[in-house]
């Protein structure tokens, strides 16, 4: 039997609170995607189920806007082409749909941004690994069950908690302040 709403909000606080440990991360990850931005290069993000909603969220908010009028900026959630992913799943593999996409559609200094709440999501390091390879920043969004970071993640920002879930609603707290940071950035003020 679940708990009570106000037991749900508390552990949910409590898991932000501890997301203190990430905040040197998550700033070094607002400055590589303003960086990125200004320069005229693109954001691609992928990530699977809940992770990949919240991809395409954030590509949504970054194409669209968040909260400040600027100009549209390139964003794209790799998960989002479904053709995509099923012509090449069913070509190549459900592991190799990301790496394809990158491959296509990474040009060096992009950033790829790899969501993996465990971070061993072999689709998602796979898409990261190709990244890096081609020359672009490499970034994976994560939660404690992530025991190594690959040498080929620049920036791991790792949510300290297990749960899926509460790795995934500390995540999408993480992409708002990103949209802010960059929202305030590029709409030229405070």
């Amino acid at each position: 039997m679940a708990g009570s709403f106000k037991e749900k909000l508390n552990q949910s606080t409590l898991v932000l609170q501890a997301c203190i440990e990430c905040v040197a991360d998550v700033e070094r990850l607002g400055d590589v995607l303003v960086s990125c931005l200004q320069s005229g290069k693109k954001v691609v993000i992928f990530g699977n189920g809940g992770s990949a909603a919240e991809a395409i969220h954030f590509a949504a908010e970054l194409t669209g806007r968040f909260k400040r009028e600027r100009k549209g900026l390139p964003a794209i959630a790799l998960n989002a082409d479904m053709s995509a992913v099923t012509a090449i799943g069913n070509d190549y593999g459900f592991e190799r749909i990301f790496e394809r996409q990158v491959e296509a559609l990474v040009v060096e200094g992009d950033i790829a941004i790899g969501l993996s709440t465990s971070g061993k999501s072999p689709n998602v390091l796979r898409g990261l690994e190709k990244a890096k390879e081609i020359g672009a920043v490499t970034a994976l969004l994560t939660g404690a069950r992530c025991s190594q970071v690959p040498d080929f993640v620049d920036i791991c920002v790792k949510v300290p908690e297990s749960d899926t879930a509460s790795v995934q609603e500390a995540h999408l707290v993480i992409l708002h302040w990103l949209c802010e940071r960059i929202d305030t950035e590029l709409s030229g003020s405070d």
